[in-house]
């Protein structure tokens, strides 16, 4: 009995490595299907096609495709104004349902209604409407709002960025709303009436006492959001295809989708990849930065 005790306690595992033995398996599933492909990602971009080293050879050889400027500003002008008017629509939302009116429940569920909808059913749900003949210009006509119906899937350039901000916006300001809506519900009703005692109007209870209290949850929807914009491919391509209104990640799949097993696209490929990554990471870090800097001002 006593050999028996003294061969369990042999193999005892320690408990401070409980915890790492339990998180190995993720950390095997990080390193195989997350970290060696970033690693292969960033060998590609810094080899010329003869596999020497190369700083700027690949980001210069990116730079000057017809597309990439283009691809930049739709970008950044995609993720500045998709935010902001996802941002703004979403709080007003979210003010409004927070408070208890006849029919409540119903608004909140019709405004949640994109968030069951997958990417791909959106995507046909908008290219259908945006036909010449599809439900966007059926119901204008119907409306009489129009005498002829619009050629919505000819647009290009800053139009066809305009019009994915719209479909991009219907489809992600709930998600947003419900982030806010949760941040609202940690505002305490002692605070709204301690500021009512003290004389201040509904505006400044707003701007001094709300907006304060829902700091954590807009930085993390901004943030979120910001970063999803930035990586927006899936609806340009889907409704509108490869090339009328190119962004950066869009870039990246039509090389790898449209142009398999050239050399040169699968480097342009790695190089857009690697620089959305840096402009990603970029956009993130200012932003909390300017969070942070705010927030000591306002303490």
């Amino acid at each position: 009995m006593i050999h028996t005790i003294s061969n369990r306690n042999r193999f005892r595992i320690p408990k401070k490595a409980v915890p790492y033995i339990l998180l190995a398996p993720i950390f095997i599933y990080y390193i195989i299907f997350w970290l060696i492909p970033v690693l292969t990602n960033v060998k590609e971009v810094f080899t010329d096609f003869d596999g020497h080293f190369t700083l700027l050879g690949n980001f210069k050889f990116m730079a000057e495709n017809e597309l990439f400027k283009q691809s930049v500003r739709n970008t950044a002008l995609f993720a500045f104004v998709s935010v902001i008017l996802e941002y703004l629509v979403a709080l007003l939302l979210a003010v409004v349902l927070n408070i208890s009116f006849p029919g409540n429940r119903a608004m909140m569920f019709i405004s949640m209604i994109p968030m069951a909808i997958t990417p791909t059913a959106t995507a046909i749900l908008w290219k259908t409407g945006l036909m010449s003949d599809g439900w966007i210009n059926t119901v204008l006509l119907n409306l009489h709002l129009v005498d002829k119906g619009f050629i919505y899937m000819n647009a290009e350039g800053l139009n066809a960025v305009g019009m994915l901000i719209l479909i991009d916006a219907w489809t992600v300001t709930p998600s947003v709303m419900v982030i806010l809506i949760a941040g609202l519900q940690g505002l305490q009703k002692d605070q709204k009436e301690a500021a009512y005692l003290f004389g201040a109007t509904k505006l400044q209870i707003f701007r001094d006492v709300t907006i304060p209290t829902l700091r954590p949850s807009i930085t993390t929807s901004i943030i979120t959001r910001m970063i999803a914009a930035i990586q927006v491919w899936s609806i340009s391509v889907m409704v509108l295809g490869y090339g009328k209104a190119p962004f950066l990640v869009e870039r990246v799949a039509f090389y790898i989708e449209e142009i398999p097993g050239v050399e040169t696209s699968s480097k342009l490929a790695y190089t857009y990849s690697f620089f959305t990554t840096v402009v990603v990471l970029i956009a993130t870090i200012f932003y909390l930065r300017i969070s942070e800097r705010n927030a000591r001002n306002q303490a």
